[in-house]
């Protein structure tokens, strides 16, 4: 799974704020609004801190504005919760929606959860155990909570062919840039280097008609998604790409998001503690985990989503990601045995 892909916002208008007095009236006991402050921004919503009289909120505009797919994201974290996974499902309004739609845009108010993320290097080995059971937590029990999903799924995994075209459109795009930056001369190297690791390495790639294991998942399963309270985590929060898609593939992708040290190379001790207490909660085999290792390696191998946004959409935002996910491609390749072995063994 890529990132999804945002709007461009070159000559972007600033955001309206949100009409909060209007909104507080459409609940019970919210009380009376005192600061609205906007958080740091994340790539598919907007999200605010609301102070009222009465406490304090978190107050979320879903840019995407489809009301039917948010009710159910609603209601999927209400049945969690029941089940006692750590979420923080909305406030229900007086006629008892989850969401209130003003101005055509949709909103959401959810309780105000203190916490803090944290990142892999900040997990000690307990507490990738931790990670790794509470994820293997929630897939057991959304498959408890969600009707099953009829369609099939088809797996198809990227065709070098396409990587190869895209490679040489955004070298172009790189190079000519009128202000070359640093980042660009980084680009450029990255963007050769991994052709040349795709043309080493693409007998490698995933064949068709392997279907992988299929469930819900929470679609975005990362230390910005997941707040913490003191050791334990207190909330999983942003349930926007709750879907159905293969379950060890979000096991390994957020691993690699949690362990990836800046340098690019996984945090192998953490990930082989997190994936055994996975695999124990979610009823995983090792063989399933192994699968996932080799199809989401070949994803990052044909995956520039970060390049794309700066060159194609003129979206920086994902910059300060671009060296640590391009290293570990390469690092991953290298030690792909160690890697594997981590996940499965």
């Amino acid at each position: 799974m890529t990132a999804p892909v945002p709007t461009p916002r070159t000559g972007a208008p600033h955001p309206p704020a949100p009409p909060v007095r209007l909104l507080l009236r459409r609940y019970r006991n919210t009380g009376d609004p005192l600061s609205c402050e906007p958080v740091a921004q994340g790539l598919l919503n907007r999200g605010y801190r609301l102070r009222t009289t009465r406490g304090t909120y978190f107050l979320k505009h879903h840019l995407d504005g489809d009301h039917e797919a948010i009710v159910h994201q609603h209601r999927a974290t209400q049945r969690l919760q029941a089940l006692g996974v750590p979420v923080a499902p909305p406030v229900e309004s007086t006629d008892g929606d989850t969401v209130t739609v003003i101005g055509g845009r949709c909103y959401a108010l959810h309780p105000w959860v203190e916490g803090s993320h944290r990142d892999g290097a900040q997990l000690t080995a307990r507490a990738s155990r931790r990670l790794g059971g509470l994820l293997g937590l929630v897939h057991t029990c959304l498959e408890r909570v969600m009707e099953p999903d009829p369609a099939a799924l088809a797996y198809l995994s990227p065709d070098p062919a396409d990587t190869f075209a895209l490679i040489d459109e955004l070298l172009a795009l790189a190079r000519g840039r009128a202000r070359h930056e640093v980042f660009d001369t980084l680009a450029e190297h990255r963007l050769l280097e991994r052709r040349e690791l795709l043309e080493r390495h693409a007998h490698r790639r995933p064949p068709p008609g392997t279907e992988p294991a299929t469930g819900w998942v929470h679609g975005d399963f990362h230390p910005l998604n997941l707040l913490y309270r003191g050791a334990e985590p207190a909330a999983i929060i942003d349930w926007d790409r709750l879907g159905v898609q293969p379950r060890a593939e979000e096991a390994v992708r957020a691993a690699a998001i949690f362990f990836v040290r800046p340098t690019g190379e996984l945090e192998l001790t953490k990930v082989r503690a997190y994936a055994r207490a996975y695999r124990r909660a979610a009823g995983a085999s090792a063989s399933e985990l192994a699968a996932a290792v080799h199809r989401v390696w070949w994803e990052r191998l044909n995956d520039f989503w970060i390049l794309r946004w700066r060159y194609m959409l003129d979206d920086r935002r994902a910059d300060p990601l671009f060296a640590a996910v391009s290293a570990l491609a390469v690092w991953w390749t290298r030690e792909y045995e160690a890697v594997r072995e981590a996940f499965a063994g």
